[in-house]
This record gives C-alpha cells, sequence and structure tokens, in this order.
C-alpha cells in the first residue's frame, strides 16, 4: 500500500519550537534536531505500521528519534498518515490528546 503523509501546523510549529531552544542552548543543534525529526516523518510512509499503538480509538502511534527526547506522534487512518505533535517525552500525554479531542478514560 502507498500511504500519503500529511503534517499539521502544530507538530510544524512544535519542530520550530524545540529547533529554537535547540538552537539557544548550542549552535547547530537546533539545525540537527529539525533534520532529524524531519527526516523521520518523512520516512514514516515506508512502514507506518512499524510503531505500536498507543491510543486505539484514533490510532495513535508514536516513536521517539535518537538523539533527542521528542515523540513524533501520528495518527493513520486508511492510507493517510497525520503527524499532529511533536512533543518531549517529558511532557505529559495531555498535549497531543487535546489536539486530537481525546480524554484519559478514552485510553
Amino acid at each position: 500500500m502507498t500511504y500519503r503523509l500529511a503534517i499539521r501546523q502544530e507538530a510544524l510549529a512544535d519542530i520550530e519550537q524545540a529547533a529554537a531552544w535547540y538552537e539557544g542552548q548550542e549552535p547547530g543543534l537546533g539545525i540537527d534536531f529539525a533534520r532529524t525529526s524531519t527526516s523521520a516523518i518523512e520516512a514514516l510512509p515506508d512502514n507506518p505500521l512499524l510503531y505500536r499503538i498507543r491510543e486505539r480509538r484514533h490510532n495513535v502511534r508514536w516513536f521517539l528519534r535518537d538523539p533527542f527526547p521528542h515523540r513524533i506522534i501520528y495518527c493513520l487512518q486508511d492510507d493517510l498518515i497525520t503527524v499532529f505533535a511533536v512533543v518531549h517525552s517529558a511532557r505529559h500525554d495531555r498535549e497531543w490528546r487535546r489536539r486530537l479531542g481525546v480524554k484519559k478514560q478514552n485510553l
């Protein structure tokens, strides 16, 4: 099956915000973060089923991309992969749940 990829504006804003923070920590690190995140997202259509389901009702999956501790969170419906968040793994799940309207009791 051929998968299509959509990246929500919120996810792009997440990448930009985190990249700016990393760049403030060490010059060049923000560019590395953006490049790593973007390449990981662009590789998703090759095998989006590789990562386990984290929230069944919306078919939400996520994965971490070394060396950065950020989860790339996406949902898969039919042939469409939608990346809707890129959040630090220490952040509470309510951030990505809010974006989908998912409440904790649904998990």
